[in-house]
Parts: structure tokens; sequence; C-alpha cells
């Protein structure tokens, strides 16, 4: 019989007007943190998170005004990188993370590289804004409903800081992986960690003892 997934908890950080939910499974081994695109929450990492197994200390987080975090005028990256950084060193993962952003969070996955000792990025659907929305051939029914992405002009204005403000991008070393409609030629489409949930985690799964970026403090 296969093992069962690690159980997922749900948690709260922060004040009631910043507060940041995220849900982990396991609590050893390699850290990947899971960070959605804009209109998305973190329900959308649930089928790749559970392929993990409990050898991985997942955490997957519902950006502000997403899911279950309270909303916020600005969501400024520096702003938001703070936090974040406050909230993963609070969890005693113990090694670097393997950061995994999809869409616009990736600007906030390298965002988060730049700051604080990272083990790898990836970059998932990394798609400018206004791209149309994601073609669903290929996901199977059961998992479109994580797919269900929310039109909010309200919340999209609180994130235009991260395309009309002064570039915070920077290159890192080693570079993001692109995955998904983004990547090369050949792109095995968008929403790789929901057409192939267990295919997507064994990716996780190779980049846990490859080597990884240089930071401070954290192997």
């Amino acid at each position: 019989m296969p093992p069962h997934p690690p159980r997922r908890t749900t948690h709260a950080y922060g004040t009631p007007k910043n507060l940041l939910v995220y849900d982990r499974w396991g609590r050893y081994g390699r850290p990947v943190v899971f960070l959605h695109g804009l209109g998305y929450d973190r329900t959308m990492w649930w089928p790749a998170a559970a392929d993990l197994g409990g050898d991985v200390a997942t955490v997957a987080i519902d950006l502000p005004g997403h899911g279950q975090s309270a909303a916020r005028h600005d969501c400024g990256l520096p702003s938001l990188v703070h936090d974040l950084i406050m909230l993963i060193g609070g969890l005693n993962l113990r090694r670097a993370p393997i950061l995994v952003g999809h869409a616009e969070a990736a600007l906030l996955a390298e965002a988060f590289a730049e700051r604080y000792a990272t083990h790898a990025v990836l970059a998932v659907d990394e798609v400018p804004a206004g791209a149309d929305e994601p073609d669903l051939v290929g996901v199977p029914e059961w998992y479109r409903p994580f797919a269900l992405r929310r039109t909010d002009p309200a919340l999209h204005q609180a994130y235009q800081s991260w395309h009309t403000g002064p570039s915070a991008r920077h290159a890192i070393t080693p570079a993001p992986i692109p995955v998904g409609t983004a990547s090369h030629a050949g792109s095995e489409g968008c929403l790789p960690h929901l057409r192939d949930p267990a295919g997507f985690a064994g990716l996780l799964q190779t980049l846990h003892e490859a080597p990884g970026r240089r930071g401070k403090g954290r192997p």
C-alpha cells in the first residue's frame, strides 16, 4: 500500500490587517514554498503538495486579498518580501527553501531570493500582465476547480506597482527555472502542477539536493 500523503494543516501569520494564511505539509527535509499568481489562491498547489510526500517541508501561502489572507491597499513587492521573510524565517525550516512562483508571483519569488538564502526559484507560467486566461485543456477535470481565476479590478489595482513601478528584477544565480508556458519550445503547456501533479512534484524532488544559490546562513 502506498504511503498516505502528509496531513495538511492551516496556519496564519500577522495581525488582522496584514494576515497571511498558509498551509503546511511535512516538517522536515528541503522546504518548498508555493506562491500563486494573481486571482488564484493557495489551493492551486494542493495536488502537487500532496504528491511531494512527507520528506519535504511544504508551505503554500495565500497572497494578500486572495483566499483567506487579508486584503491590503498596497501590495508592493518590498513589503511582501519583508512579510515572507518574517513568515518563513519563523517556521524554523533550517534549510534554504525552493521558491515556486506562479505567473506574476514569479516576480515575488525572485525578489525574495535577492534578500533571503534560497536554494532555487521556479517560475511557473511566467506571462505578461493582461495575458489570456489559461488553457485548461490537458488539466484533468477533477483538478480544474483549483485553476479557477478570480477577476477583481480592485485586487489587481492593489498589485499594480508590480508592473508599473521601477523594475525590482535583478539577475540571481542560478537563474530562475522556467516551467510551463514561459519555458522553451516544446513547453508542456500552462498549469503544469495541475496537468501532472506527480510529475511536477518529481521535478521539485530532483532539485532538493542539487547545488543551489549561494546565500547566507542556510545550506
